[in-house]
């Protein structure tokens, strides 16, 4: 499947989604060291003028649409845009032919998902009694050298792909940053068929299986394989799946391949009990919501069970499959618990060996991806994220000759799973006409994932001195100071029994310091904003989001979600406590000891935290309060995880039985005047207040079938979950005008290729001239943040890394010594570039063969 993880993600860390604005770069804040690289501002024209506000569209209408198809059904009208992501190179040859726009971008990326659950801890077999090779931890990463990457790349995706060892994406900033590591690491990993099968095939035995007549038994039976292999999305898992499952069949597995859908397919490895042994491998995917300046994180994200999918039994098994120094480690990098960025490195190359020695996931490869549209239609796509689950389409999707007008929608998916704020679908897929229906405090820059504010009037961030950050942009004031003082009237936790906020004075008697403190300024003009069912916002709904950060991962508290306590305790481990300074116009401090490099990041996290944005949708505090209610009555749960152990639906805000559920705990809130977290909300919200709230979603039900009431720029009209479609409709009542965020330039990605010689005498200075264009033009130096060189031996083994000099614009010069070709000896040798541009980041790589003879 392909799962947008940023905005679990963010949920967790704190590092929200974010976003591009007409804003004049400021001038970059004194720091001990500077960041690892600043950016420019957006290139923009003026946008056209228009009266209309919201969305530019009245009306959008999703529909599945297979990828095998969509080029066709584009060309032929049934269609004006294919969100999704496409992949195969004869996709790329069929939408040129076609006279079709396309975007390009580098957030998808490919990978296996092992299933290592065990009916016992320490045990090899599952409930049902059969072996599980996959919780053996070495056979999970042999399985790397059974993997031939460059073939699937060539064979599957036409070349256009990158050959992937781990999970940073190859295109962002923390892949250029730790290559010299990553390539280091690459050889433990590199395809090794009769390395694999003859580590695979000693564990096996170790495990208690035999080979007989050439295939793997436990127990006199087969030891079967059910691959999970996806048969939608972007058309290339299936022949990926086949390849590695003709790979396990060739070393002695029986495999079941279980070809599905998104939705099919979800029911066993995301909803269903991993201990149950109904999977084994799946074919996962996954993708961004813009691009990622900071990947620290994504060592607790994808192999630890205090990440944001900690709510699956499957993330739950990981705490008996990772080292507890290596789930200490992965939290401390989520929470940035280190001072410097040289240490900050250390960090992750430790990190980066125990994700490989772990090998919960086998990473496959970095895709280029493209997303198709007719030519009268115009939208702002995202460098990472593409169209499908980029914020900005939200704003931007138009058809370039009119305002308004009907928009044909095509997807692979839609409905996977339930929707619901708190624990509900996150696939992309579902994603899509959330982000239609969503707001945010702030959005993501497409081309550098540098954020500016979307609903903030400015931030301060007050850092401990020492610690490298720097900013970009004018909307956020960067100062240094010695310490940060938590005031002792600050939250910083929750208590179920009294519904009530602790104070830092009360858990911190003593006093309590932070790295870091926010300030986030809202306009005056916040609260003129109107939720989709006519509800006012007002400050109780930037409360809510506060309490039910604790309130699923407390003990005690009436909707406890046991698999919702290590996200939090992971979140606990850097938050300092939030202080309201104003409701009129609001203002709150955010302190925390985790940091970025970029203060507009850190800003947006705190402002991430102070949006009523639960990381799987808008909500007002109304809806939230019904949704709890029945989750306490023991009527729904959020998560698919409690669901199951309890019981009972899952809730859904856009379908099936926990509407009636969901309309009935509405009916009493409007009844008795209900306020939720009263000794805490009370002071936000009155009971007359809280009875017009819920007559209001009630309505809203009443009207469109559903209670999924955002804050954005569109309103879903119509969910029908069955049939798998799905209509929007543009909100009047939304304040900005359309043409707020239609400014952008096209992206300048470099292109970078090595000239020299292709012979080298041993013990010569050598040169190599590394030219740096976009669009066929020299890329000016003042727009270079870095061009580095990493040079391998004969046997593939890193030698050396270094700066080229700067020639002329878009001209750099590699020069090896005489030592170094020296110590080459006699053989064939690679050089590597990586260039780092300022208005992009998306860094460049080249390669160049040489012979020292």
């Amino acid at each position: 499947m392909q799962r947008n993880r940023i905005l679990a993600l963010f949920s967790i860390l704190l590092i929200a989604s974010l976003v591009l604005g007409a804003c004049q770069p400021a001038a970059e804040a004194t720091a001990t060291e500077a960041p690892a690289e600043a950016t420019a501002a957006p290139e923009t024209e003026a946008p056209p003028a228009t009266t209309r506000v919201g969305g530019w569209l009245d009306e959008i209408g999703m529909k599945i649409v297979g990828a095998d198809s969509a080029i066709t059904q584009i060309a032929a009208g049934d269609i004006d845009i294919y969100t999704s992501n496409l992949s195969r190179p004869q996709d790329v040859q069929a939408a040129d032919a076609a006279g079709l726009e396309r975007s390009f971008q580098y957030g998808i990326y490919y990978e296996l998902t092992f299933n290592p659950a065990t009916a016992e801890v320490g045990g090899v077999e599952f409930l049902n009694g059969t072996l599980n090779p996959f919780t053996n931890a070495t056979i999970r990463k042999a399985m790397n050298n059974l993997i031939d990457r460059d073939y699937i790349n060539q064979e599957v995706y036409g070349g256009l792909g990158t050959p992937k060892f781990f999970s940073f994406v190859s295109a962002f900033p923390d892949y250029a940053r730790h290559v010299d590591v990553i390539r280091g690491l690459e050889a433990q990993l590199s395809y090794d068929p009769e390395g694999a099968e003859a580590t695979i095939s000693a564990e096996m035995e170790a495990m208690g299986a035999e080979l007989v007549d050439g295939k793997w038994n436990y127990n006199g039976s087969p030891v079967n394989i059910i691959f999970l292999i996806r048969t939608d999305s972007d058309g290339t898992r299936v022949p990926v799946g086949d390849y590695i499952s003709n790979q396990l069949e060739s070393i002695g597995f029986t495999v079941t391949r279980q070809y599905g859908t998104s939705s099919e397919l979800a029911a066993l490895w995301v909803s269903g009990n991993a201990p149950d042994g109904l999977w084994h491998i799946y074919t996962g995917a996954w993708g961004v919501g813009g691009i990622t300046r900071d990947d620290a994180a994504d060592f607790q994200f994808f192999d630890s069970p205090d990440s944001a999918y900690g709510f699956t039994t499957l993330w739950q098994s990981f705490a008996n499959q990772i080292a507890p120094e290596y789930r200490a480690l992965a939290n401390d990098l989520a929470n940035a618990n280190y001072s410097t960025l040289e240490e900050r490195k250390a960090m992750i190359s430790e990190a980066l060996q125990y994700a490989a020695d772990s090998a919960l996931h086998v990473w496959l490869i970095d895709g280029q991806a493209f997303s198709p549209w007719q030519p009268n239609v115009s939208v702002a796509f995202d460098l990472a994220a593409g169209v499908d689950i980029n914020p900005l389409t939200t704003f931007t999707l138009r058809f370039d000759d009119q305002e308004g007008g009907t928009l044909q929608w095509g997807t692979p998916d839609i409905f996977v799973e339930p929707a619901n704020p708190i624990g509900g679908s996150n696939w992309t897929y579902d994603n899509q006409w959330q982000l239609l229906t969503r707001d945010s405090a702030v959005l993501l820059n497409p081309h550098t994932g540098i954020p500016l504010p979307q609903r903030l009037e400015s931030a301060e961030v007050y850092a401990q001195e020492g610690l490298p950050i720097g900013t970009t942009y004018d909307w956020v004031d960067l100062s240094f100071v010695a310490s940060n003082d938590v005031p002792a009237d600050a939250w910083i936790d929750w208590n179920p029994e009294t519904e009530t906020f602790i104070t830092v004075g009360e858990a911190y008697p003593d006093g309590l310091s932070s790295l870091i403190k926010t300030v986030v300024h809202y306009p005056a003009e916040l609260f003129d904003r109107t939720w989709h069912d006519g509800s006012p916002m007002t400050a109780a709904d930037f409360i809510m989001p506060m309490i039910m950060t604790f309130a699923t991962g407390t003990e005690g508290s009436p909707i406890y979600d046991e698999a919702a306590a290590g996200g939090l305790a992971a979140f606990k481990g850097g938050f300092k406590g939030w202080r309201i300074v104003s409701t009129d116009p609001l203002s709150i401090e955010y302190y925390t000891d985790v940091w970025t490099q970029d203060a507009e990041l850190i800003a947006g996290a705190g402002a991430a935290t102070l949006w009523p944005e639960y990381g799987y949708g808008n909500a007002g505090w109304h809806a939230i309060a019904a949704a709890n209610w029945a989750e306490a009555e023991g009527e729904l749960a959020y998560t698919p995880d409690k669901a199951v152990q309890a019981e009972v639906e899952q809730t859904n805000f856009v379908g099936g039985p926990s509407l009636e559920v969901l309309a009935s705990y509405l009916q009493r809130g409007a009844d008795e005047g209900y306020i939720p977290f009263a000794a805490t909300m009370g002071s936000y919200i009155t009971a007359e207040e809280a009875t017009a709230r819920y007559n209001n979603l009630l309505d809203f039900y009443g009207t469109y079938g559903h209670v999924w009431a955002g804050v954005g720029p569109y309103i879903l009209e119509q969910a029908l979950l069955v049939e798998k479609t799905a209509v929007l409709v543009h909100n009047p009542n939304f304040t900005d005008l359309a043409d707020k965020w239609s400014a952008f330039a096209a992206p300048k990605v470099a292109t970078a290729e090595i000239d020299g010689s292709a012979r080298v005498t041993v013990g010569e200075e050598a040169t190599f001239d590394v030219l740096v264009s976009f669009d066929g033009a020299a890329y000016p130096a003042d727009e270079i943040s870095s061009v580095s060189y990493l040079l391998y031996n004969a046997e593939g083994a890193l030698v050396e890394t270094g700066s080229a000099e700067l020639s002329a614009d878009g001209h750099y010069v590699v020069t090896l010594s005489g030592e170094t070709t020296a110590a080459l000896g006699a053989g064939s040798n690679k050089l590597e570039v990586a260039v780092v541009a300022i208005p992009v980041s998306i860094p460049a790589f080249a390669t160049f063969d040489f012979v020292t003879e």
